[in-house]
């Protein structure tokens, strides 16, 4: 009797994935278009944080914004009423995004124009963390109220980022979140990561943020800050 062939299909799935989000950003780097993957779980203020961006970078980059969620356009209509140029993406049920599905988006958006292209993530914060989109750079958004328990709970997530908002800072009255737990316990996930304290609703915080953004986008882009 022949041996039996095993194939592990979830290694197969992520090592094909990974061999095509390399390919575009090989391409996104040669076009000098920074690409920003923004994930969170839903309700942490990632729309309006992005918005936010939009608004006070525009006049230095040329933006787009790349929506993905389960169904809905409503994120999308929400980045063009603020000005910007947006896709959305629906997914079908998935609650992830892939540097398939990602590729398609920006063939969409045509990222030729593009200096910065910003992509929100489906929300959650298990599956966006295992696959590679073919992004520049992965940021997550943490907000009080969804308590400071969240690194011990989904320690993959604040591993792949390079960068973490604690967002809704202006709500730190109001709930039981202790800032400086959630960066030790970030720090011994991810000792590289960097960590901005802001609030998307009153600005507080984003000039640092957009300081570590903006240095980002012109070092991949090939231009002196």
């Amino acid at each position: 009797m022949d041996e039996i062939q095993i194939v592990d299909i979830k290694k197969s799935i992520f090592e094909d994935n990974d061999r095509e989000a390399e390919q575009l950003r090989k391409e996104l780097k040669a076009q000098h278009t920074f690409l920003l993957n923004v994930m969170s779980s839903p309700g942490s203020g990632k729309t309006t944080t992005i918005i936010k961006t939009l608004q006070k970078l525009k006049e230095e980059f040329r933006i787009g914004v790349l929506e993905a969620d389960i169904d809905s356009a409503v994120d999308a209509e929400r980045v063009v009423e603020a000005g910007g140029v947006a896709i959305q993406l629906h997914t079908g049920g998935m609650c992830h995004l892939d540097s398939g599905m990602t590729r398609t988006a920006l063939e969409s958006l045509g990222t030729e124009q593009m200096d910065l292209v910003i992509l929100e993530n489906v929300g959650n914060l298990v599956c966006p963390a295992e696959f590679d989109t073919g992004a520049s750079s992965s940021v997550m958004i943490l907000s009080v109220p969804e308590g400071d328990d969240k690194p011990l709970k989904y320690p993959l997530m604040f591993s792949v980022c390079d960068a973490l908002l604690i967002n809704k800072i202006d709500c730190l009255p109001y709930f039981n979140f202790d800032v400086a737990a959630v960066e030790e316990r970030v720090k011994k996930l991810n000792p590289n990561i960097e960590i901005f304290e802001i609030s998307a609703n009153t600005g507080e915080g984003f000039d640092a943020w957009l300081a570590w953004l903006r240095e980002k986008t012109n070092a991949w882009n090939g231009k002196a800050d």
